[in-house]
């Protein structure tokens, strides 16, 4: 229902949905106009994915939770008609050594493609949602987000960011790796203080540059520390935790009470969720590490995190003034991005993409006797692989060499619009046959060129499987009759791996060699 204070009319209605380690959470928003938007219906539920440590592989069990909630998420968007979905994932599926299986089954079984961001970007998001969600003190302030397998943390004022950073020091992961024993013994908080010690040591550089009073948490563990302290004072809130605050003092007394308790004790504290009782330990001791070493005394909460980021980032990209084609670019290049724009772009990817396709493409260009124009409409169908969404995301592979084909654009031969619209089709799904018409027309010459060029663009594209561009670069060797490619990523790059290695057939075809793809040093 649309909140009636509002004058005007939402312009769209969309989904966000946060994939965490320990929960997923969805959000369903109405957009207007001016930029704001209006929280619909929210759902959350709990998945519980690193059973089996973090970075393992996805258990069957934990795999079957995380496709069950998102079809009951998928439910909840589509009865309310939402026009968009925008998932996000964060350190259980990218590290699992099946996180593109699991990513591949949510596309294949609930219709939702997952993006799989790097802590870099899940820590501007959560800035960005805890920019919005609170009023800010004016001095910069540490914002702290603690999740499963990660914590965030962002130095930040109302308008700027002043560090950003992701550690994987969260309360799942540090559970797993450090907590044997009900209640948690004095020489296990040892252990995790020493290991938050050496984590945060840029963090704590950043916090020197910028120091405050204040810590602003944001997350589930956050607010149940915040909900469970508030109980102890007989003051808890009736509609949200948002601005809630507590002192140091109020922390220490309570750490006192209950870092000591056992699992079934813990379970009867008032504001905790139940699923939280075997994590909240390692949050614990988490807070009063910080409080303790950066001397803050006071802790607010905000209600709003990574999921609002999400839509934030959205309005922001959506509701821009627009994009301004460079007009002394050639007829060809700005024929091109004229196309693009007009084709809600994914900019990042795509450039990102044609950069990589770009760097392969030099190094093989005399191995698969290629030349400069090809090199230029391989950039050229980089950038406009994945425009086919403008339509649909089903089949976009071939919706983008319809809308090539008929686009009409500057500078080009038919042959070469040919050329850049096949390989776009095939940067996905099936490789080049004899029996797809568009490619069956084609002179000879000119099929061996799409393969070629196409066998280089699904590499680049399963490079950036992520679209966040955590291959930065790669180191290109030839080696006993194969190829390997030494990735130098942000993060982990099993995504990326996965991404590239299910789509190295034809690579492997055209080039006669094997390809191999491995994390540098």
């Amino acid at each position: 229902m649309i909140n009636p204070s509002f004058p005007h009319r939402p312009i769209k209605r969309i989904a966000a949905i946060d994939l965490g380690t320990n929960s997923f959470h969805a959000l369903i928003v109405d957009i207007y106009p001016d930029g704001g938007f209006y929280t619909v219906d929210k759902l959350k539920e709990m998945v519980l994915l690193a059973e089996k440590g973090l970075g393992d592989d996805l258990s069957d069990a934990a795999m079957e939770r995380g496709i069950s909630a998102l079809k009951k998420i998928k439910v909840l968007a589509d009865s309310y008609e939402a026009e968009t979905i925008l998932a996000y994932a964060t350190s259980a599926i990218r590290e699992a050594g099946n996180g593109g299986e699991f990513i591949q089954r949510a596309i294949d079984e609930v219709g939702v493609k997952i993006n799989a961001i790097p802590g870099r970007i899940e820590a501007e998001l959560i800035g960005l949602a805890v920019q919005h969600g609170i009023q800010m003190p004016e001095a910069p302030s540490m914002i702290m987000d603690i999740g499963g397998g990660s914590v965030e943390f962002i130095v930040a004022d109302q308008e700027k960011f002043y560090h950003l950073s992701s550690k994987k020091i969260g309360v799942a992961r540090m559970t797993a790796q450090f907590i044997d024993h009900d209640p948690i013994k004095p020489d296990e908080i040892e252990k995790l203080k020493n290991h938050f010690e050496k984590s945060l040591t840029d963090v704590a550089e950043a916090f020197a540059l910028h120091r405050s009073k204040t810590l602003i948490g944001s997350s589930g563990t956050m607010e149940n520390i915040a909900m469970m302290i508030a109980h102890r004072h007989n003051n808890t809130p009736n509609l949200t935790v948002n601005e809630m605050e507590f002192s140091a003092k109020q922390f220490f007394e309570f750490y006192d009470e209950v870092i000591g308790l056992n699992r079934k004790k813990r379970a009867q504290l008032k504001g905790l969720d139940e699923k939280r009782v075997d994590l909240l330990p390692a949050g614990l001791v988490l807070v009063h590490f910080i409080l303790k070493k950066f001397g803050i005394k006071r802790v607010k909460i905000s209600s709003q995190a990574l999921r609002e980021g999400i839509v934030l980032r959205y309005i922001k990209k959506e509701l821009s003034e627009g994009v301004k084609v460079h007009l002394e670019e050639n007829p060809r290049r700005r024929s091109v991005l004229e196309l693009v724009h007009k084709c809600d772009w994914h900019e990042d990817h795509s450039q990102h993409v044609a950069k990589l396709a770009l760097k392969i493409f030099d190094e093989l260009r005399q191995d698969l006797e290629l030349v400069d124009s090809d090199r230029e409409l391989l950039e050229y169908a980089a950038l406009m692989h994945d425009i086919g969404y403008h339509i649909s995301h089903r089949k976009h592979h071939k919706h983008a060499l319809y809308i090539i084909n008929n686009a009409d654009l500057m500078g080009f031969k038919e042959e070469e619009i040919d050329v850049m619209a096949n390989v776009a089709r095939y940067h996905r799904r099936s490789t080049p046959k004899n029996r797809h018409l568009h490619f069956k027309k084609l002179d000879k010459s000119v099929r061996e060129k799409v393969k070629k060029l196409s066998g280089i663009l699904r590499v680049a594209d399963g490079l950036d499987r992520s679209h966040y561009q955590n291959v930065r670069d790669f180191e290109f060797e030839r080696a006993n009759g194969a190829i390997e490619l030494k990735l130098i990523t942000e993060s982990d790059p099993n995504l990326e791996i996965w991404g590239a290695m299910r789509k190295k057939a034809l690579f492997e075809e055209v080039t006669g060699r094997k390809l191999r793809i491995t994390e540098s040093g």
